[in-house]
């Protein structure tokens, strides 16, 4: 059985990795995929829903003819971060004490 994974925890995945470095979209994607189960059609609305939600911006780098997209976390995505993880763990502890971990 395969539990899907909730949008407030996708973006909380997004948003942890982005606060170690930014990343274009693919590599993103790839270091998601590393946690959780996502597909790239699921990744990029999420991003662009963060962007225009004020959480990360964008800039553009040249490579190999072409340009990547990387996306950066910006303070109100840290914020935005911050409350995710304490919402975590208060959730993660009510469930652990009913499932018995």
């Amino acid at each position: 059985m395969m539990i899907q994974t909730p949008t407030v925890l996708l973006d909380g995945t997004v948003l942890a990795i982005l606060d170690k470095q930014d990343l274009y979209g693919y590599a993103l994607t790839k270091k998601v995929k590393q946690h959780v189960i996502v597909s790239e059609s699921t990744m990029y609305p999420v991003l662009r829903r963060l962007e225009k939600g004020g959480e990360l911006t964008t800039y553009s780098e040249p490579f190999e003819g072409r340009t990547r997209k990387y996306y950066q976390l910006t303070d109100n995505g840290r914020e935005h971060l911050r409350e995710i993880k304490n919402a975590w763990q208060d959730f993660s502890a009510g469930i652990n004490a009913i499932l018995g971990e």
